[in-house]
């Protein structure tokens, strides 16, 4: 079978990509419904979830994206080879209203196959967590910063695309088909592994109107997807209501309490966005140093797209303990500081001890420190008995700073 196309056969290089895609988007698409539901089901505090739930929901969303990947560059290539290559004339160039719908879907499937994965390539990039793509190369985009709004745009460029997608390639195997037992001609023919079907097809002069109509498809469904308001970011929720206040001693200006865990072996960090700190420390004192009061509202964690699932009742339960706490005394260790004493997660009360570097500069301080828990200690994920699809430890990771009050 000859590798290259000519004006009425296609080569073996195009007939291997054509079938891998079609391979490809037969198996991606059942296995992004399927995750879709189970993620439903997830997010649904009425219906029970066990550990292995939450694995095969992760697992299935990794295949997805993996496959998405893999299809976004398959597709890219292959248009790279057709550039080179003479198209095959179309066998009902003489039908005009066929050649031109004909033509019409070849373009929304060559553009869908690279624009559906990309937009979901970007809404992952754009959070933390949830099902890492199988790949050595990261899970991040240049130019593409962590932005919750971005990815929940893009999620609903995905979908919106995705239907175009879903739709031409129906009308593609439809008008296969039409040609095989209808037509009974050799368009579909020529297209199947090592069939070698060669025919000689009208004259047919290319037009600009089936890409332009494959634009004005793809606008308005862009446009059906932002009126119905999936294209446009969520409404966000009234926010809990912050903490109030505290009198302290050093004043923090400015600082991040993050939180990092491990998920289908992949490190996940989120932050929480609203904690407070009183805190009294004299660097002169014989005795300890001082002590650290922290509040820290749950509700304010942003921890990608599991964000949902960390407030669940199976972790930390945000409705039920909406705050966490420590408390703790400050003393000098021969390498720099630790803080000792309780931490308050739900219902759980553990001492444990938080050791920070300090740098003092006047009545300016910098604090980093690092704080590494088992997540079975307090009950987080307790039905998630194994490090599978979530590890046991979790680090707590602080950097402040502060300026002493007058």
């Amino acid at each position: 079978m000859p590798r290259r196309n000519t004006a009425g056969s296609y080569g073996s290089v195009t007939k291997t990509f054509h079938w891998l895609i079609a391979l490809l988007i037969v198996t991606i698409i059942p296995v992004g419904l399927v995750a879709n539901e189970m993620a439903e089901a997830l997010r649904d505090p009425a219906i029970p979830s066990t550990a292995e739930d939450f694995t095969r929901t992760f697992l299935l969303f990794s295949i997805h994206k993996t496959l998405g990947v893999a299809i976004f560059w398959v597709a890219l290539a292959r248009i790279l080879w057709a550039f080179t290559q003479p198209k095959p004339r179309l066998l009902n160039a003489d039908n005009r209203v066929e050649a031109f719908l004909a033509e019409t879907v070849h373009w929304l499937l060559y553009g869908s196959l690279v624009l559906v994965p990309l937009t979901g390539w970007i809404d992952h990039a754009a959070t933390t967590g949830f099902a890492p793509i199988w790949w050595p190369f990261g899970q991040s985009l240049p130019f593409v910063p962590k932005d919750p709004a971005l990815s929940a745009t893009f999620a609903g460029l995905h979908v919106t695309l995705q239907r175009v997608l879903i739709i031409s390639l129906l009308l593609h195997i439809a008008g296969a088909l039409k040609h095989h037992f209808i037509d009974r001609d050799f368009t579909l023919r020529r297209m199947l592994p090592g069939s070698s079907a060669v025919t000689t097809p009208p004259a047919h002069r290319g037009s600009a109107l089936p890409p332009l109509a494959a634009v004005l498809v793809w606008v308005t469904a862009l446009g059906i997807g932002t009126a119905t308001g999936l294209i446009v970011p969520p409404t966000p929720t009234a926010p809990p209501a912050e903490l109030a206040d505290v009198a302290s001693d050093w004043q923090v200006t400015e600082g991040t309490l993050a939180l990092s865990i491990t998920q289908l072996g992949n490190t996940t960090t989120g932050t929480f966005a609203d904690w407070t700190a009183a805190i009294t420390f004299d660097e002169t004192a014989p005795g300890p140093l001082g002590k650290v009061e922290v509040t820290v509202a749950i509700a304010s964690l942003t921890l990608g797209n599991v964000t949902a699932q960390a407030m669940g009742p199976d972790f930390f339960d945000a409705d039920f303990f909406p705050e966490a706490t420590f408390s703790g005394e400050i003393t000098r260790t021969e390498t720099g500081y630790v803080a000792t004493g309780p931490l308050v997660i739900r219902d759980t009360s553990l001492p444990v001890s938080l050791p920070f570097d300090l740098t003092l500069d006047g009545d300016r301080a910098q604090m980093t420190g690092k704080l590494s828990l088992n997540r079975l200690d307090f009950g987080v994920g307790s039905t998630m008995v194994n490090e599978t699809s979530l590890g046991f430890g979790v680090d707590i990771i602080i950097d402040l700073r502060a300026t002493r009050g007058q």
